[in-house]
């Protein structure tokens, strides 16, 4: 009697396809990781120097004995222009790594993510800002208000930081004055547009609150310096408006950690579907 010998029976052949998507979905892990972990980098590093570049302008702030605006700071002549001018050049290159960090974040155009009633005057509106804010990134204002800091930093008011009327105001304070107040108010736009952004509910608050803040403080200020009284007050209001600035960019750095951790997830769920 013949013996019967079972062979086995040949697998079939894996797609090749299936093998290319393997390697391609690894490639987009790889490269979503790496990217988080840049984007973190970033956000660490922007988030200290801004923090490094606050205390630099209270400690500046603390060896003047007299009611100053912060410009005057640092200011021709003054001993504490070298630091001042330290803070903002921190000031510039934080700004520019948190801006890198939290590039893409964008406020809702149509007002998605926010608590605003529809149909509603209110929410009309809402929705009409949302749309005008998400023009544009958040990251885009706050690079344009970086550079703007960066001029001021380096064409400094002169003695006395004079008013924008008589004959004592020069080219140069001109210059100076116009880059500050336009820096000032690109970043109150960040902090607005940030205030829009979906599914963030603790910074949406954080920031609409800081931008308007910083808004109204800095305007007074500003208002009595024109008015010429009150200059003490008006010195305080601006530290403050400056310190609740940079603040929220410190926030601003830290709460982009890890952003990038949902494309890594997207990308390896696309390996786990491939395989």
């Amino acid at each position: 009697m013949a013996s019967t010998v079972s062979r086995p029976s040949p697998s079939p052949a894996r797609p090749a396809g299936g093998a290319t998507a393997s390697a391609t979905g690894r490639t987009g892990v790889s490269r979503a990781t790496a990217e988080t972990a840049v984007r973190t980098a970033a956000a660490v590093a922007g988030s200290a120097l801004t923090t490094v570049a606050l205390v630099l302008i209270w400690v500046a702030r603390s060896r003047v004995d007299r009611p100053v605006y912060v410009s005057e700071l640092g200011a021709d002549g003054e001993p504490t222009a070298a630091l001042f001018e330290a803070a903002l050049l921190l000031v510039v290159a934080g700004g520019l790594l948190v801006a890198w960090a939290g590039r893409g974040l964008r406020a809702a155009r149509a007002g998605r993510g926010t608590q605003a009633g529809r149909g509603t005057q209110a929410g009309k509106g809402t929705r009409a800002a949302g749309r005008l804010l998400g023009a544009w990134t958040v990251s885009t204002s706050i690079v344009a208000a970086s550079g703007l800091f960066l001029v001021a930093s380096q064409v400094p008011c002169t003695a006395g930081c004079p008013l924008p009327v008589g004959s004592t105001f020069t080219v140069q304070d001109l210059v100076h004055t116009t880059s500050a107040v336009l820096a000032f108010a690109a970043a109150c736009v960040a902090m607005l547009q940030a205030s829009f952004v979906a599914g963030r509910g603790r910074l949406r608050v954080l920031s609409m609150t800081s931008g308007v803040s910083v808004a109204l403080i800095a305007a007074t200020g500003g208002l009595l310096s024109l008015l010429r009284v009150g200059t003490d007050v008006g010195g305080v209001l601006e530290l403050v408006a400056t310190t609740i600035a940079i603040g929220w960019l410190i926030v601003l750095g830290v709460s982009t950690l890890g952003s990038g951790h949902g494309d890594a997830d997207r990308a390896y769920a696309s390996v786990r579907a491939a395989a």
